[in-house]
């Protein structure tokens, strides 16, 4: 189930929160509440794969009693880093498994057919959605509370609320447990943050509707061309780099929405990635929550900047090519992590600044970008060679082919120009969606249902069009 579909729309978040707040009127408990949380939550989680309830719950569970055993009165060292240890490789095990296991295989059957030797057989698996949000989030409780920086659960209800939280649950923001540990427990509705809750859902409802899945068609038709032209190239990667944006963005607008809604504060997700001037300040910008995860759990415990330069540039080339496996199971997305490595240990080794910073503001800020769109050809493309074919076509350095007159006139009406400015505008110019739908007045909250209105009809005139993100 998406947050775009009618059935979410229509019945499902409607029944949802009736529900809830009759339960709230009455003076439920904050654990019954939470129980009602969760088990609305695997409906949503298990609406078309009903299995996946199961493999999440397995999870939470192991996560869960391995909480209790690290932070059990008197638990050794040994008894601690075991109960750790377990915690972790269920979760990696089971995101090896779903996630990579095919990938895994090809390079294997690969090696072997190289090597003249019979192919294995090799299973189909399904990947369950969100299962890289889910798992980095369990984890992260389970390393919080074995350091000691992060309460222990006193009851599986509150920690099976906290894992599945649908509406952060299969795209993110990555929450942690101690930003919402206090609000598990005992959190104040009110009707400032349902109204601060609407606008954000409203708002970022739009952004799929109105602005992704408008430029989306463009980066389609684009991408699927044999050899477009120039032009026709750069407008096709600007509408993905686009896309992908407003797409992500949309999603984490309408998860801290319904966050909000329901007395939960979740982290921002977003901070104007597109007016970077460096990589390393678009990684400060860009999904911020996966960001903050690899640098709390994985460059600073590797030494951070606390070590020597080789070390440090190992270290940033590790948490970017993790990065890059993290969001797919191809190499493209592996080259994806390795290009921003590159350029990351580039700034580093130049002072934490790219090679241009000298030059004016908006050519540092037009380089940057044109850095960031290369790297999202790659993350776009099926396969290397798709993506090299492209850079090509953007460079001129590939045959146009005779259709590409007819993929300008698809892609350069009207209507596409309008979003495409649209979406420019909305991308460089200092306006955050953020801030725009933090602050609570009438006339904001009027605007935001009007747009939620109009897109909602407009929802009707489109076909399914799920998250991107959804994938990861």
């Amino acid at each position: 189930m998406v947050f775009s579909s009618q059935i979410f729309l229509f019945y499902f978040l409607p029944t949802f929160l009736v529900g809830y707040f009759v339960l709230y009127k009455l003076h439920a408990k904050h654990s019954l509440l939470n129980f009602f949380i969760t088990v609305f939550s695997y409906i949503f989680y298990g609406w078309l794969e009903p299995w996946l309830v199961f493999l999440m719950f397995g999870c939470t569970l192991v996560v869960y009693v391995a909480g209790r055993f690290i932070s059990a009165p008197g638990a050794s060292k040994l008894q601690r880093n075991l109960a750790l240890g377990v915690a972790v490789a269920v979760n990696l095990g089971a995101l090896a498994y779903f996630k990579y296991y095919m990938f895994g295989m090809g390079i294997i059957n690969d090696v072997a057919t190289k090597l003249g030797c019979e192919p294995f057989s090799v299973m189909t698996v399904l990947l369950p959605v969100g299962i890289s949000f889910y798992s980095f989030q369990s984890m992260s409780y389970a390393i919080d509370v074995w350091r000691g920086t992060a309460p222990p659960v006193k009851d599986f209800a509150t920690f099976a609320c906290y894992v599945a939280l649908f509406p952060q649950l299969v795209a993110g923001p990555i929450v942690r447990y101690n930003t919402v540990a206090e609000e598990l427990a005992t959190r104040t509705h009110t009707l400032e943050n349902f109204v601060r809750g609407i606008s954000f859902f409203c708002f970022g409802f739009a952004e799929k509707i109105f602005l992704a899945n408008q430029v989306g068609i463009i980066a389609d038709r684009v991408f699927a061309a044999d050899a477009p032209g120039v032009l026709n190239s750069w407008w096709g990667s600007l509408a993905y780099m686009f896309q992908i944006y407003f797409d992500f963005s949309a999603y984490s607008n309408m998860a801290i929405g319904l966050g909000l809604m329901l007395g939960f504060h979740f982290p921002r997700n977003f901070d104007g990635p597109y007016r970077s001037k460096s990589i390393t300040e678009f990684w400060k910008r860009w999904h911020i929550s996966l960001t903050s995860w690899f640098r709390d759990y994985l460059y600073i415990p590797m030494g951070g900047n606390r070590v020597g330069t080789a070390r440090l540039y190992f270290n940033l080339f590790l948490v970017m090519f993790v990065s890059g496996v993290w969001h797919g199971a191809n190499w493209t997305f592996v080259c994806w992590g390795l290009y921003h490595a590159f350029f990351m240990i580039v700034e580093r080794a130049n002072n934490k600044q790219a090679l241009y910073y000298k030059l004016p503001k908006i050519v540092q800020l037009a380089a940057t970008q044109i850095i960031v769109l290369f790297g999202w050809v790659l993350f776009r493309a099926d396969t290397i060679g798709e993506a090299w074919r492209m850079w090509k076509c953007l460079l001129g350095l590939n045959a146009v082919s005779a259709a590409d007159a007819i993929l300008s006139a698809e892609i350069f009406t009207p209507s596409c120009q309008f979003f495409m400015a649209l979406a420019f505008m909305l991308s460089f110019w200092k306006f955050r969606s953020y801030d725009w739908c933090d602050k609570v007045s009438p006339q904001r909250v009027a605007v935001a249902l009007l747009i939620f209105v109009v897109a909602v009809l407009a929802l009707f005139t489109q076909s399914y069009n799920p998250f991107l993100y959804f994938q990861f």
